[in-house]
């Protein structure tokens, strides 16, 4: 068990929104600060979740490239959210602190929750440490340009302005370097649960 030191409300100049924090903030050379946030739930983050909102708004706020950490991240929201500069990474396991082992035992037993995926212990695993160590730092400055730029975007998406489809047909038709407004349309009601994997978004 370790002790978590809350990261700051206020930095280099910026506030954060109200009294919400990143669950971690770094600070790179060149891309300046990175906020992450882990979510270790259950529910698979699909881009129109409150978790994703809340994330883009803290990162707006702060000016701080946004970092998303998971159990189950669909390729709906990485192929939207890296788009627009952000860093996701997908965990596949629900985590247990070690003094919880007897809990996620019965958790983990078929005849109970049966969740299969649970895993205990209180170390990050090999594949977290590197996209913390390696990933996240060489992947910054790029990610930083991604998110000045679609930064408009994200912020119509995370307060509402625009809604799920609108949003990704808009960054869709930027990436593509095509008039954002050429085919615009009454947006029709869509559920990004309803999204098949490996197909278009």
């Amino acid at each position: 068990m370790y002790k978590k030191e809350e990261p700051p409300l206020r930095f280099s100049g910026k506030k954060m929104p109200g009294d919400k924090r990143f669950d971690f903030l770094a600070f790179h050379g060149t891309a300046g600060s990175i906020g992450i946030e882990a979510k270790n739930i259950r529910e698979w983050i699909y881009p129109d979740r409150g978790e994703v909102k809340e994330l883009i708004q803290k990162a707006l706020a702060s000016d701080s490239v946004p970092v998303l950490i998971a159990r189950r991240i669909p390729y709906v929201t990485f192929r939207l959210l890296e788009a627009c500069g952000a860093l996701l990474f997908e965990n596949y396991n629900q985590l247990y602190p070690s003094a919880d082992a007897e809990l996620a035992k019965q958790a983990a037993q078929k005849d109970l929750l049966g969740y299969h995926d649970i895993r205990t212990g209180n170390q990050p695993n090999d594949r977290l440490l590197k996209f913390i160590a390696e990933t996240v730092p060489a992947r910054a400055d790029e990610a930083r340009a991604r998110f000045n730029k679609y930064r408009d975007l994200l912020d119509q998406f995370a307060t509402g302005q625009l809604r799920y489809p609108g949003f990704a047909a808009r960054v869709r038709r930027r990436e593509q370097g095509q008039p954002e407004d050429a085919d615009a349309q009454p947006e029709p009601d869509f559920d990004p649960n309803d999204y098949e994997e490996g197909g278009e978004w």
